[in-house]
C-alpha cells in the first residue's frame, strides 16, 4: 500500500522516489530516477525532471517546474509559477546534454516568491527569501531577503520569516 498520494490525472515514471506522507496533486508529472521526500506537497501541474531531488517537507506550489540539476534540501517553499533553468546559454539546434546542466541548490528552510527566476548554476542560503517577481543571478546568502532584477539583498529574515532591516 502506498503511503503517499498521487492524483489520478498525474503521471510518475519509473524509477521515483515518494516519501511517505507526500501529496502530489492535480496534473504533475515526475520523471525518472527524481527523488521526493517526506511530507512534500506539490500544487498542480508541477514538473519535476530527471533525477531532482527534493528534500523532506517542501511545498511547491502550482505550475513549477524543477529541472534537472536542482536540488531542494528540506522545507523549502516554491511560490507559484517560480522558475528554474538549467543551462545559461541553451540553444535548440546545439543541446548540450544533461552532463552539461549547471546544479542549482536551494538549501534548508529557504523561501522562493511567486514568479520568481533562479537562474541555474547558484545557491540559496539557509532560511533565505527570494520576493516575488526578483530574478536571483549570483549566490544568496543564508537568512537574506532579495528582491529585483537582478535581485539583491535588502534586508535579513529568520527562520520564522520576520523582516529586520
Amino acid at each position: 500500500m502506498k503511503k503517499y498520494f498521487v492524483h489520478n490525472s498525474s503521471y510518475i515514471d519509473e524509477g521515483v522516489e515518494i516519501g511517505s506522507g507526500t501529496k502530489i496533486w492535480h496534473f504533475c508529472h515526475i520523471q525518472s530516477g527524481a527523488r521526493i521526500g517526506e511530507n512534500c506537497s506539490l500544487g498542480q501541474n508541477v514538473n519535476v525532471s530527471n533525477n531532482v531531488i527534493i528534500g523532506d517537507g517542501c511545498k511547491i506550489q502550482n505550475n513549477v517546474s524543477l529541472y534537472e540539476g536542482v536540488e531542494l534540501e528540506e522545507g523549502v517553499f516554491c511560490g507559484p509559477s517560480c522558475v528554474f533553468t538549467n543551462d545559461l546559454t541553451p540553444r535548440a539546434e546545439y543541446p548540450k546534454g544533461h552532463e552539461n546542466y549547471k546544479r542549482t541548490l536551494i538549501k534548508r528552510g529557504a523561501s522562493i516568491g511567486a514568479n520568481a527566476t533562479i537562474v541555474c548554476g547558484h545557491t540559496i542560503g539557509r532560511y533565505a527569501m527570494v520576493a516575488a517577481g526578483a530574478v536571483v543571478t549570483k549566490d544568496v546568502p543564508d537568512y537574506a531577503l532579495v528582491t529585483g532584477v537582478p535581485a539583491r539583498v535588502v534586508a535579513h529574515v529568520d527562520e520564522k520569516g520576520n523582516i529586520e532591516y
